[in-house]
């Protein structure tokens, strides 16, 4: 990393900084001397809009501002199952360890463990023709998920080396893979960018049902695998709750649930009872096949908005391994009140009651 730039303006978690002719629109920044974790969503010269994900208490001006060559994205191992991650994918639990119950910058912290060994089994043999989304071992991730270490979408090629059965860390080398004169070495963990869609080939249409659970939606609100459903509704009737009993007994293989701006008291209840609830099909606690993304609604507003992106990528990588894959965001309103409160930071045209524009095509693109 390198100093591109000088903090010039501080405005909540809009920042604006001079110097920035050689960044790029998305890129990771970091910002200050703590480090705070920012992206670059607009371009003007040299002056750079960051929108920082952590507080930005204390950020002085001309501080500095550097840049990472990379847009904000999702680190993607085994690990990621039963792990609370913030709206940045900081693992809430060690964050908690580090820096106490009141959460910090905490800078240079992993989502996934650098140290931890996983037993990989290949499957994949040398000298076959690979392709994204190919096979090439898998991990015993817990009881209920085989992860399967796949060939990243943009990869393809001949495999020239397979590491043998043992125990490795994500960060070691398990494949390497040649193609056109040049070798890739693969580690099982990857990194996929959270605002670009992970590829796929076709949509197949929605023909199976999703077995929530819930005799009266599965009645007269029935939902297909593949689908996307939303519970309207105002304050205190239900949303929440119904969401939580949607994760807790839908028979999807991986449960994702994002709490987008949630109050914390409701998000202390999902951590508290998941880890005690029994997954009624298999017999094991059910946060062994569960992802909890938390971005409460004391937390940075700006990391809100990002915590949809992160729990869709993830699940996206679920579905490529073959998984099904039910995916909570609880809730995209107020994911919509944090698009309006940077919107207006930024000073853009408001739409209706304050929204940006850009509100009903951010919200079918994620639908």
């Amino acid at each position: 990393m390198s100093v591109k730039g000088r903090v010039i303006r501080v405005a909540g978690p809009v920042v604006e900084a001079n110097g920035m002719a050689q960044a790029v629109m998305h890129e990771l920044v970091e910002v200050g001397k703590e480090g705070l974790i920012g992206e670059i969503i607009r371009l003007e010269g040299e002056r750079a809009t960051i929108q920082v994900y952590q507080n930005t208490s204390g950020l002085k001006l001309n501080e500095p501002v550097l840049g990472t060559g990379s847009p904000l994205s999702v680190e993607l191992a085994p690990g990621l199952v039963g792990t609370v991650f913030d709206g940045i994918q900081r693992p809430l639990e060690l964050l908690r360890t580090l820096t106490g119950p009141f959460i910090k910058s905490a800078r240079g912290v992993s989502p996934l463990s650098r140290e931890k060994k996983w037993p990989f089994i290949p499957k994949a043999k040398v000298g076959t023709k690979l392709v994204g989304g190919d096979v090439l071992g898998t991990v015993a991730e817990t009881d209920l998920v085989e992860h399967r270490i796949l060939v990243p979408p943009t990869l393809q090629g001949k495999l020239v080396q397979i590491a043998p059965q043992g125990d490795y860390t994500i960060t070691e080398v398990i494949a390497t893979i040649e193609a056109n004169g040049k070798k890739t070495d693969m580690p099982m963990l990857q990194k996929w960018p959270v605002r670009k869609p992970r590829p796929y080939s076709r949509r197949f249409p929605p023909s199976v049902p999703l077995i929530t659970g819930q005799r009266v939606i599965d009645t007269f609100f029935p939902i297909a695998k593949g689908g996307s459903a939303c519970i309207p509704g105002g304050f205190g009737t239900g949303k929440t709750v119904t969401q939580q009993q949607l994760a807790k007994w839908s028979d999807a293989n991986i449960i994702i649930y994002v709490g987008c701006g949630e109050r914390g008291n409701e998000m202390v209840d999902v951590l508290t009872s998941f880890p005690k609830l029994i997954d009624p099909t298999t017999g094991h606690p059910l946060m062994e096949r569960t992802i909890l993304v938390a971005n409460t609604s004391n937390m940075p507003v700006s990391a809100r908005e990002a915590s949809i992106y992160t729990g869709i990528t993830i699940a996206e990588y679920y579905r490529d391994m073959g998984y099904t894959v039910a995916l909570m965001a609880d809730s995209t309103s107020r994911w919509a009140e944090a698009l309006r409160e940077v919107s207006g930071r930024l000073e853009e045209m408001p739409a209706e009651e304050g929204f940006p524009s850009y509100l009903p095509s951010r919200l079918g693109e994620f639908y």
